[in-house]
């Protein structure tokens, strides 16, 4: 009679008799369909990954008649439009107002797909309240192919694609499936292989992001975890944002037992990624709690030897769930919304390394947008990048004074793509107030780019200016400083600490990390290269590496040295006063530019001879690795320009031969008294270097407002 029973429906127990014909119109269209859709590679996902986007997008306009289903005999509601805009209709009218107002307007994308305009309720639409009545407004918008978002204007969705064109962004946010594995390469990086995908390099092309510029920020990380490894076993440190997974592969493959990785990426592909990098690399892979896995989930008597954790939740909570000894932060833009999170479960002497990558805000180029996040108001100075470690320091301080915990800075390191900051973490509310205190306000000279830090006390001064050691605004009209801040006014490095580092720098054979290591090293004590670790023959403490000697201090080290647990409160005395003793030598804040200081007819003497001539002049000098030509020193401003005119050449033909000048006129009457007091000072200091009393002679004859003279 015409009439079959449907298999599929015949599995289900139920004997529901279905015409023939339409069982060949639907093998019909079937067949139609398929060749269709393979067209495209933009939306069509597996069978296992269904398709979810939204009815807007079609491909043809039988698909959207489909989708109306229309029918001769029936009314039918427009599907994109609601009920008080379009009544339901018959078949002929329905498609005409389906072609004329939605399709005709529509964009297309790739040649394959249009976006029709919808007028349904996907985008709120503020009321017009008339009298008694409220006249809900329809909003005519579409959904965008790839970001789902929804815009008004047809030209605003065609400028929005193309946009999106131009950026590499043409595989839709619908899509499930990921991407072959033929399509990865793989990336080796300090004995560890990754897999990444071509456009690794740019975050808004691609989950699984991989920056090879970062090598020597990586490599700064893992010596210091190295050096905390050295001090307790073992520990547990977190990659907060894992990406690729390769910082936390590497902390694994080469600290191997002494740490338990736990890697955390908040997405889905990204975790996938880790995942396989883990095997690529021959390391077991523990799942967290929520996944169950019985082939990868490793027990808890096996050794943590080769096993990393992944974790797949928001950074924010797993470090508000756990505890950690080590916490590295490295989001895309700044990080100060993880930094209440970070400071909440951290252990005590734990250490937290944050990396911000949001420069244009640190270094003074988006004023607005570092107030915003930093509550710190900068200008675009010589010193720029020292400024914006410390206005990051300052924001670490805040953070972990609201959860009763103080800091002390490792490292600060400021260079072309990133601010790296080291600190290490101590527990209770009396380092948090110290820390705490040390967050000031500096005041700046916009004349002679003159800074000192503001005072510490709550009282006003009547005439803030009497700080700064210059006299701009007794000669200068108007205001001529500027008030910056907060920010953090302690040191930046810790000495010992980045021996070790270099230590474990020379052990693991980092090559980029080590010159940079042995800069800090050098800034922190305020000292030449030349006389770095000048020490006896006889030290013990004393090693050679790479032709520079290291002495490995036994203070620095013992401060920290845990062995099992944690220390007792007499060892934390002792370093605290060790710390207090050692409060005289720290480096002194910012450096100046000797380029931004020259004197213009003059030709300035070599950098490293112009760093003999200030340390000869009885001053603290050493370079600075936050800026090539830069001069980190205790002298005030006007004698660092008084010892750069003294050594400085004329430019013109026949001039002298380099060394002291013999200066015309009013200059030379201005200037010579402080060239006299450096010659009967150098000689004050040749003879006490014999009886080694040379620092305390040369800080009684310079006082602090010798500048303003």
């Amino acid at each position: 009679d015409g009439v079959v029973v449907s298999e599929k429906v015949k599995n289900n127990n139920l004997d529901v008799k279905i015409p023939e014909s339409e069982l060949e119109a639907e093998e019909k269209g079937a067949e139609e369909e398929c060749p269709r859709e393979s067209d495209s590679n933009i939306l069509d996902v597996s069978s296992d990954h269904p398709r979810d986007k939204h009815i807007s997008i079609q491909r043809h306009l039988a698909d959207l008649e489909k989708l109306a289903d229309l029918r001769e005999d029936e009314k039918k509601p427009c599907p994109l439009c609601p009920e008080e805009k379009f009544k339901a209709c018959y078949s002929h009218k329905l498609h005409r107002h389906l072609q004329n107002l939605h399709w005709k307007v529509s964009v297309e994308f790739e040649g394959r797909y249009r976006m029709c305009i919808c007028h349904l309720s996907c985008r709120p639409v503020k009321p017009n309240v008339v009298g008694d009545q409220t006249l809900a407004k329809m909003g005519a918008h579409y959904h965008c192919i790839i970001c789902s978002a929804t815009i008004v204007r047809r030209t605003d969705m065609i400028g929005h694609i193309s946009r999106h064109v131009n950026k590499g962004e043409t595989e839709s946010r619908f899509m499930t499936v990921r991407a072959p594995k033929s399509s990865y390469e793989v990336v080796k990086e300090s004995a560890t292989d990754v897999q990444v995908l071509p456009n690794h390099s740019t975050p808004q092309k691609t989950d699984s992001y991989f920056n090879p510029k970062m090598k020597l920020n990586r490599q700064l990380i893992f010596c210091a975890l190295a050096v905390l490894a050295g001090e307790r076993k073992p520990i547990e440190c977190l990659d907060a944002f894992g990406a690729t997974g390769i910082m936390g592969l590497q902390w694994a493959k080469h600290l191997r037992s002494s740490v338990k990785v736990t890697i955390n990426d908040c997405n889905e592909n990204s975790v996938t990624v880790i995942k396989e990098n883990c095997h690529l690399n021959k390391m077991k892979v523990k799942l967290n709690i929520k996944e169950e896995d019985s082939d990868e989930t490793v027990g808890d008597g096996e050794q943590n030897s080769g096993i990393i954790e992944v974790t797949k939740m928001d950074a924010n909570v797993i470090m508000h769930l756990r505890s950690f000894d080590f916490i590295h932060l490295d989001p895309f833009g700044t990080s100060v919304n993880y930094l209440d999170s970070a400071f909440r479960n951290v252990r005590n002497l734990g250490i937290v390394s944050l990396t911000s990558t949001d420069i244009s805000s640190l270094y003074a180029k988006a004023q607005h947008v570092a107030l915003r996040h930093y509550g710190c108001n900068i200008v675009r100075t010589e010193y720029y990048k020292e400024l914006a470690a410390r206005t990051v320091i300052a924001a670490v301080t805040r953070a972990a004074a609201r959860c009763n915990k103080g800091i002390e800075v490792l490292l600060a390191v400021a260079l072309e793509h990133f601010v790296l900051v080291v600190v290490r973490v101590l527990r209770g509310p009396t380092p948090a107030d110290d820390s705490a205190k040390k967050v000031r306000y500096l005041i700046h000279c916009q004349w002679c780019e003159e800074r000192v830090f503001q005072k510490e006390g709550n009282m006003v001064e009547e005439n803030p200016y009497q700080q700064l050691p210059c006299d701009c605004h007794g000669s200068m009209p108007g205001k001529t400083a500027v008030l910056l801040g907060p920010l953090w006014s302690g040191p930046l490095f810790n000495t010992g600490f980045l021996r070790r580092m270099l230590l474990e720098a020379v052990q693991y054979g980092l090559d980029e990390a080590q010159p940079l290591l042995k800069t800090l090293v050098c800034e922190a004590e305020c000292t030449t290269l030349k006389h770095f670790s000048t020490h006896s023959p006889g030290d013990e403490n004393k090693q050679e590496e790479c032709g520079v000697y290291i002495k490995t201090s036994n203070t620095s080290a013992e401060s920290y040295l845990v062995h099992g647990k944690r220390k007792s409160e007499e060892v934390l005395r002792g370093a605290a006063k060790r710390q207090r003793a050692e409060h005289s030598a720290e480096h002194p804040p910012f450096y100046y530019n000797i380029h931004r200081h020259s004197i213009k007819g003059m030709n300035m003497p070599k950098l490293n001879k112009f760093l003999n001539y200030l340390s000869e002049a009885g001053y603290r000098v050493s370079r600075t690795h936050f800026d090539p030509m830069g001069v980190r020193t205790n002298a005030p401003l006007a004698q660092f320009k008084t010892v750069l005119m003294k050594y400085s050449t004329p430019t013109y033909v026949g001039a002298q031969a380099e060394g002291p000048v013999h200066l015309p006129g009013e200059i030379q009457m201005g200037e010579f008294p402080a060239a006299a007091e450096i010659k009967v000072e150098e000689a004050e200091l040749a003879e006490d270097d014999k009886s080694g009393v040379a620092a305390a002679v040369f800080t009684q004859s310079y006082p602090t407002g010798c500048a303003a003279d």
